[in-house]
This record gives C-alpha cells, structure tokens and sequence, in this order.
C-alpha cells in the first residue's frame, strides 16, 4: 500500500487530491490517504445546503463550505480532526462494506487505548455510544474509494452552531442528516497519546496502519508538477465552484420574518439551484410602492449576501419598506437565526 499526506489545510484541495486519486492515479498498490483540514462544513453529494447549514453562523466564523463526491450526510472538520481515505481498485464486492476499510483504523485506535471503538450500524464509528468518525464511499470506473473522519480534538460547541439551521424556517428536499450524539477520542486513548498534535496523531495512525516504525519506511505516493495542476483544476471546477456547492441543492422554501419598531416584515423565497425563483412580501411596514417590483429585482440572484447586497447596491429601498434600514432588510433576506 502506498502512502500519501497533504501539508494543505483546505478542504476544497484535499477533496480535489483525492477526487483526482480516484480519476488518474496508477491503482497497481491501494493509497492511503490523509489529510488534516481547518474549519470547514462538507456536505453529502445529495444534501441541501440550506437546511443543513446555519449560513450566517459560518459566515461570520469564516467556515469554509463545500460539497464532496460522495453521499452521506454533512460533517464538520476543524484542525482537531485528522480524515483517511483508501483508494483501490474495485473489486466487485467492497461496495458498502465499511468494515473492510475501517477494521485497520479501529485496530490502531484499540492500540492507542480507545478500546471500545467500533463500527455501528451503516458507517459511523462510535465509542460509548457517541460517534467520532462518519464514513462514505465513491465508486467510478472500476475504482473506489472509502473515506472517513477522526475527531481526535474537535472544538464540539462549533458543530451544533453551524450544523444547526431552525426547522420551523425551512422547508426543503435532500438527504437530510441525522445528527448523533459526538465525542472526542482523546479522552479515550493512554495518557502517552492525550497529549499529541493533530500531526502528530496522523502519523501515529499511518505507522499503525501500514505496520512501519517510521513514516521514512512508507512507500510514498509522490506527485508532480503536472498532477498538482490537474489538482487545481479539479478543485476549481467543483470544490470551490459555487454551483457546485450551492447550486447542486434541491428546491428549498425559507421564511425570514423579523418585527422591526417600524414594522414587520416576512419575506417567503424558494430557493432553486442556490438561486431566489420565488420572492413574497408580507408585513405591516409603511412602505407605499409596490412590493412585488422589489421581489422580481431578486428573481435569479444568487441566495448569498453578496450577490443580494451587489442587487440592491443602486435601489431605494424606503419606498418599499419605510424607514427600516437598508442593511437590515438584506440581513433579514440572508440570516438563518
């Protein structure tokens, strides 16, 4: 088996290097593949974004968004998490076997003390009845690939912040996920391995997977110069395309209603393909024009602050809504809290 790790911190690259993996390279030798990343929500290929995500929550905490190849539901990374991925070929009978691809992580977690580490039900690792470690597969072309997290130091208050979108404001298609209790493994390991970076937990992790005393004994997977253009363009084509992300979502109906001193107003969108294809205006404000004139200046842009914000940037808007602020009426348009 070979042995790949990216010094890349971005969840967009990471999932390109493994999207091209998958694609390009030479599967004579399974890779195994870690990769560490900072802040970040990753959404099932098959799930909204608007129910799943608490979008001005990750907004404002800077958390960056994206949509991987594969299903399952949606998860939150930080730099306390390390991820795995095995790539190999397929060999006709691996599809949905996750205890094939998570035997070898849980055998080195039960070394390092989290002994009660186990695969439950589909493909969620767990310990003591709290998962820390959700799985998912991709097949393509006679090749696969099994992927998964390890939460090994997660900041835990961030998850259900930004994973936590109010239920009673949208209505909305997708896999949705089911949330379950979360932990840590640190507390679960021997005292000589509750004190390792995250880089070092990796490492620790790869040597007790592919049986080496050193790292130096791996047979590494090495990449070129043109392997890591085909990367970046890989990346840009899907993990940070905003279609991609936000534009793969099914339809969703949102409601965003606020009383202000000088009114109420209670907006109903439906969101297609991450753009606004249905806006209503409800509300006691003392706006004197006609409300539907704004809602059809919104018809096709883009469900984001900065696309709404670009929109309004040269329309008088105290026609419509009286005096409630300009910016307070785009927050209400874009906030999920």
């Amino acid at each position: 088996m070979k042995y790949l790790v990216t010094d890349q911190r971005d969840i967009r690259y990471n999932l390109a290097l493994e999207t091209y993996l998958l694609e390009h390279s030479d599967l004579q030798e399974p890779i195994l593949y870690f990769y560490i990343n900072s802040p970040c929500i990753i959404l099932g290929r098959n799930q909204n974004v608007y129910e799943e995500v608490n979008l001005e929550y990750v907004r404002q905490q800077q958390i960056i968004v994206t949509r991987r190849t594969s299903g399952g539901g949606a998860v939150f990374d930080d730099l306390g998490n390390v991820s795995f991925s095995f790539i190999t070929k397929d060999d006709g009978h691996s599809n949905g076997d996750f205890s094939k691809f998570t035997a070898p992580v849980i055998t080195a977690l039960h070394e390092m003390g989290a002994t009660g580490a186990k695969l439950v039900g589909r493909n969620d690792l767990q310990i003591d009845g709290k998962k820390f470690s959700g799985n998912a597969m991709r097949l393509q072309h006679g090749r696969m690939f099994s992927h998964g997290t390890l939460m090994y130091d997660v900041d835990l208050s961030i998850i259900e912040k930004a994973l936590n979108v109010p239920q009673d404001k949208i209505a909305a298609k997708g896999i949705k996920s089911v949330h379950s209790r979360v932990t840590n493994l640190k507390p679960f390991f021997t005292p000589e391995y509750q004190q390792l970076t995250i880089e070092d937990f990796r490492d620790t992790l790869a040597q007790k997977i592919l049986q080496v005393d050193d790292l130096k004994q791996a047979n590494e997977y090495l990449l070129d110069d043109t392997a890591r253009q085909a990367v970046n363009a890989i990346n840009e084509k899907f993990f940070s395309n905003w279609n991609w992300v936000y534009g793969s979502s099914p339809l969703a109906a949102i409601q965003q209603r606020q009383h202000f001193t000088q009114g109420t107003i209670d907006f109903r969108l439906q969101i297609e393909h991450g753009c606004i294809s249905y806006l209503q205006v409800y509300g006691d404000f003392l706006g004197q024009a006609d409300v539907k004139q704004f809602a059809a200046k919104l018809i096709g842009v883009r469900y984001e602050c900065q696309a709404i914000t670009q929109a309004l940037t040269n329309v008088e808007l105290q026609p419509y809504f009286g005096k409630i602020e300009h910016q307070s009426i785009i927050d209400l348009l874009v906030r999920q809290e």
